[in-house]
């Protein structure tokens, strides 16, 4: 697996989020070298590489693949565009590290998924806010029970999109983004509460779902709620919208000890953590003792990815664990298309919403 050499690695899409990919990749040089940059606008190609040593711009994903024969491929291109794109990548030998959404559906993630080959090439998806060293470290103490039993939680991605930002012809588009904000922005901090609860409370057991579309004139919902039960018996809320000017990302938790919350925007250091013991735990430095402060970033979330191409294994944030909050994501959407509460594992080939996040009538889905 390349043991002891720089991985060849190639950025495809070279819009605004590529330029953390290659933030990422520019900070490990002593790990990888940053080939190739693939854009069906040659200008885009072009100036994401003139940011680097010596990249050469492609304007087709094939051409790139067959020249330069990367390692590992980032793809930072449209959701509908992920699944060809990854079975391509994999078929060629590359690994994938590919933006959220990871694909429209539940059936594209599997599809992609069956295109692995046991060893590598894999693919993973790039949950960066699992990343701060403070979310490892919550994780930890809720795995221990230091905290006692995960009781409430609350997570909001309440965030602000304008009519420019749904100008972009796939944004808002069941086809092409595969859903709204559930899909497209709350994602992140629901898989960051999933990832954190599956260490305390089990995985989520049942979601009870409203979706509305306000203010945007598109196909998919501007703002989602639901309501959360974990195996445990914990329940949790969930918020996610595009209309709210006071911008906000917040994950809360109360345990039975203590209740920590975190409040940032677009990512996190140990500052944007608050943790309140409760008056019965007395005084406790439990939430202190963190050997170091690493902020969420691509950057972070690269590195378990780069150990496991190393050792040959398949990287966090893919597989079942990547799956785990599109899951969760498609059950939101067919709770509120269907007014009942879903289950985890409902869901599956012959569903609707298995195929779709749309179900079976896009505008069924959304009320307006």
């Amino acid at each position: 697996m390349a043991q002891g050499k720089r991985l060849r690695v190639a950025v495809v899409g070279a819009g605004a989020i590529a330029d953390s990919h290659r933030t990422a990749y520019l900070a490990h040089p002593d790990e990888v070298d940053l080939i190739a940059a693939v854009d069906v606008d040659e200008a885009r190609a072009v100036a994401f590489c003139a940011a680097t040593e010596h990249a050469r711009p492609y304007r087709d994903l094939g051409a790139m693949l067959a020249e330069q024969q990367p390692h590992l491929v980032s793809l930072c291109t449209p959701p509908g565009l992920h699944v060809e794109q990854t079975k391509v990548a994999l078929q060629s030998g590359a690994w994938v590290w590919c933006e959220k959404p990871p694909c429209r559906s539940l059936a594209e993630y599997d599809e992609m998924v069956a295109a692995e080959t046991a060893g590598g090439p894999y693919v993973s998806f790039v949950y960066q806010q699992r990343s701060g060293s403070s979310a490892a470290h919550f994780r930890d103490l809720l795995a221990k029970g230091e905290l006692g039993r995960p009781l409430i939680a609350h997570c909001q991605t309440t965030w602000y999109r304008d009519a420019a930002y749904y100008a972009v012809p796939w944004r808002g588009r069941w086809d092409t983004e595969g859903g709204g904000p559930a899909m497209g922005h709350g994602i992140h901090q629901m898989d960051l509460l999933l990832h954190l609860l599956a260490a305390g409370a089990g995985e989520w057991a049942e979601v009870r779902a409203m979706t509305a579309r306000l203010v945007h004139d598109v196909e998919t919902e501007d703002v989602s709620t639901a309501l959360v039960r974990f195996e445990s018996g914990a329940l949790a809320t969930v918020v996610n919208s595009v209309l709210s000017p006071d911008e906000v990302s917040r994950i809360r938790i109360d345990c039975e000890r203590a209740t920590v919350e975190l409040t940032h925007l677009y990512g996190y250091a140990a500052e944007n953590w608050r943790y309140t013991p409760a008056p019965s735990a007395g005084d406790t430095t439990t939430w202190d003792q963190q050997a170091e402060d690493v902020a969420s970033s691509h950057t972070a979330a690269l590195k378990p990815v780069l150990a496991a191409f190393r050792e040959g294994r398949r990287p966090p944030c893919g597989g079942d664990d990547g799956r785990r909050v599109l899951e969760f994501v498609a059950a939101l959407y067919k709770s509120a298309a269907t007014g009942q509460g879903v289950r985890r594992g409902e869901i599956g080939p012959g569903d609707a919403f298995y195929s779709s996040m749309a179900g079976t009538s896009a505008a069924a889905q959304v009320r307006p």
